[in-house]
């Protein structure tokens, strides 16, 4: 699988498109002013408690409070206890026993603050190097799952004598992270060295700081593409500013030598993104229809609690029978899904109604060509079987904001709704407002301001309610048409 990693800098914003077979794939977007949280270590200030929720609002300084629950407290192991990273059923210690209001806590941001909720916290502090990611907390060394389990015990035993023990000036977690796979002692240990060093600092700084304060901040969009993204599939990354390139391939020739082997300063006219139309992909992305080449479309809509996915064969009528049409459409869509959930960094839980197949092995195909497509997303994905209503439930990561979110607002019209009241009920809506400021004040005159529509229906259709409406309250109505107003927008002028 052909990988390309694109990136667009401006003062402004960096954009990375995640090039894999000619085709966009993922789309990550940073903004000095709007950067994520994301592996941020803070010291919070516990702000309120809450028993009743087993967790906790802490302050970092941000407007809205961050989110602790309980299943994120980190609790100190017991004495002799060798594995505290693998106990799961051991009850939890209320939180209330565990943190207090006004107590000033060490803190790392795990989710984004999302819509109105603010950033989800833990006490399980770990810090990410280059090959390996530290627990300053735990003494287990481990290895990524996504190596093959037949390395994992000869790698943790090389990963374990390099970081030695307490007592010879060790300590601390250590799980080798899958870049680190091929890494020789020498960068293992450097890593390790890097790593213990900042995590120093971060201590330092929690004693000098006051509460509200930033310890320790992830590395930026740039940095991260050579550290996560980049990978052994990865052909080239073509940056477009050549400032940024020099910092890159320093940076990379430091800590990511094979991942800065592939840094390409990109020189062409065109702007960089224009090579694979990835604003048109963008565009196309933040709509709800997605055109499926064999004539289907997928309607995706997006809500706080979930996302909801609908299969539609539209204009596709197969060439053999009907089952086969559903078939090959719902398979073609399965593809799509797969595609666009990475590309609009959709998260939490997705509900997906394909066409309903009376088959039960074009069931099974569907499910599983679905799965194969996700196995290419770096983001954790759990997918279920088709329920008794016929929706396939699934579950991907969430950890900061998606797409539409990122780079859309709530339209000023609608308030989010997406869609706004007809120009007759705007009309209804102002009669009601005048017979109500009529009871309460005794202008000479009320004038109404409101959209050309709804103007344009008092004068005509509605006209003969307005003039009703005056006679009832014995005073002229006035209109005037405003194109600047929204939709359902209107003021009433007592004059």
């Amino acid at each position: 699988m052909q990988q390309d990693i694109l990136i667009n800098w401006s003062p402004q914003e960096t954009r990375v498109a995640v090039v894999e077979s000619g085709a966009v794939q993922e789309l990550h977007i940073e903004r000095p002013l709007e950067r994520g949280l994301v592996g941020n270590i803070y010291l919070g200030k516990v702000a309120r408690v809450l028993p009743g929720m087993q967790s906790a609002f802490i302050d970092i300084g941000f407007e809205r409070a961050a989110f602790l629950h309980v299943a994120d407290v980190w609790q100190r192991p017991a004495e002799g206890d060798a594995a505290p990273w693998a106990r799961k059923s051991e009850a939890q210690v209320p939180i209330e026993k565990q943190v207090f209001e006004g107590q000033a806590l060490m803190v790392q941001v795990i989710k984004d603050p999302i819509g109105t909720k603010g950033a989800r916290l833990s006490t399980q502090i770990s810090v990410a190097g280059r090959l390996l990611v530290f627990l300053p907390q735990d003494e287990h060394v481990g290895v990524s799952q996504k190596i093959p389990a037949a390395e994992r015990d000869a790698l943790r035993a090389r990963l374990q004598a390099l970081v030695g023990d307490k007592a010879s000036g060790g300590g601390g977690g250590f799980i080798l992270r899958t870049n680190g796979e091929d890494a020789s002692d020498a960068e293992l240990a450097e890593d390790i060295a890097y790593l213990r060093k900042t995590w120093a600092r971060i201590k330092a700084a929690a004693f000098e700081l006051p509460p509200r304060s930033l310890l320790h901040q992830d590395l930026d969009l740039l940095q991260r593409v050579l550290r996560d993204l980049a990978s052994e599939h990865t052909q080239s990354i073509r940056i477009d500013s050549h400032e940024q390139f020099q910092r890159l391939r320093a940076f990379g020739r430091e800590f990511m030598p094979a991942a800065a082997a592939k840094l390409q300063h990109y020189k062409g006219e065109r702007p960089i993104f224009d090579l694979y139309a990835i604003d048109d992909e963008v565009a196309r992305a933040l709509g709800r229809r997605v055109d499926l080449k064999s004539g289907g479309y997928l309607v995706i809509d997006q809500t706080e609690a979930l996302t909801t996915i609908d299969v539609n064969t539209g204009g596709y009528v197969g060439a053999r029978n009907f089952d086969d049409t559903i078939f090959k459409t719902n398979l073609e869509a399965a593809q799509a899904i797969a595609r666009q959930l990475r590309l609009r960094n959709l998260g939490g839980i997705v509900i997906v109604d394909f066409i309903d197949m009376a088959r039960e092995d074009h069931q099974q195909a569907v499910l599983g060509e679905l799965r194969k497509q996700l196995a290419r997303d770096r983001v954790k994905t759990t997918v279920s079987g088709f329920s008794q209503l016929g929706l396939v439930e699934m579950t991907r990561k969430r950890t900061r904001e998606s797409l539409a979110q990122l780079l859309c607002e709530p339209c000023a019209a609608c308030a989010g709704r997406g869609s706004v009241k007809t120009a007759r009920s705007v009309c209804y809506d102002i009669l009601r407002e005048i017979l109500r400021e009529a009871r309460q004040f005794n202008p000479r005159e009320f004038r109404v301001i409101a959209p050309p529509r709804v103007v344009e229906l008092f004068l005509d259709e509605e006209s003969q309610h307005l003039a009703g409406l005056s006679d009832f309250i014995g005073k002229p109505i006035s209109l005037q048409a405003e194109s600047a107003l929204g939709p359902e927008q209107y003021d009433i002028v007592l004059w």
